[in-house]
């Protein structure tokens, strides 16, 4: 899928919304990528995740997991484009965290991924579960990098988006946005 063709389905399903929002890294931006609303087509789910799949299929992942909530469709339908298993993380006590009974087999080779990264939080925090549990990350696959490649890992990343979005520190906010409520729609 071309990065012209998943961007124009972003702005069709109202997914890419343009204001200004509070991330969940507490930086500010003039965009946001509301994935949810961009998985609602099953038929978009299958292709996007097919894609993804495709290009993180080198990795060798037995398994997928994805850091709740936002990578959980995604995540779910890269498994099952793999034929892999599938886990997540999920919040507890405001941290990530393997429940369900999920486990992690020593070095069990594990594809992360996720629906948006700009700083790659979430990421580094199911990293560290996976690494904590004995598995080895084989690599990361992004719907959506609005990052620009800047967040720097040290196993392959996959993405089927790569955006350089601007940020910007709440203290340090250019005059449009200053002019113009925040607010945060949720990751």
């Amino acid at each position: 899928m071309e990065q012209e063709e998943i961007l124009n389905h972003f702005r069709e399903s109202g997914a890419l919304l343009d204001g200004h929002f509070i991330l969940r890294s507490g930086l500010r931006s003039r965009q946001f990528f509301q994935c949810a609303l961009a998985l609602q087509s099953m038929p978009m789910v299958e292709r996007f995740g097919r894609d993804l799949a495709e290009l993180a299929r080198a990795a060798g992942a037995e398994t997928v997991i994805a850091p709740a909530m936002g990578g959980l469709v995604i995540g779910q339908e890269v498994a099952r484009q793999l034929g892999s298993r599938f886990i997540f993380a999920e919040k507890v006590d405001g941290n990530l965290a393997l429940r369900r009974g999920f486990t992690i087999r020593p070095e069990e080779k594990i594809l992360i991924v996720e629906d948006v990264v700009t700083r790659g939080g979430r990421v580094a925090e199911t990293v560290k579960i996976v690494e904590d549990l004995g598995g080895t990350v084989a690599g990361v696959a992004i719907l959506v990098d609005r990052s620009g490649g800047q967040v720097e890992w040290k196993f392959p990343v996959y993405s089927l988006l790569a955006m350089n979005v601007e940020t910007f520190s709440p203290d340090d906010l250019p005059e449009d946005l200053q002019k113009i409520p925040a607010v945060k729609p949720g990751s």
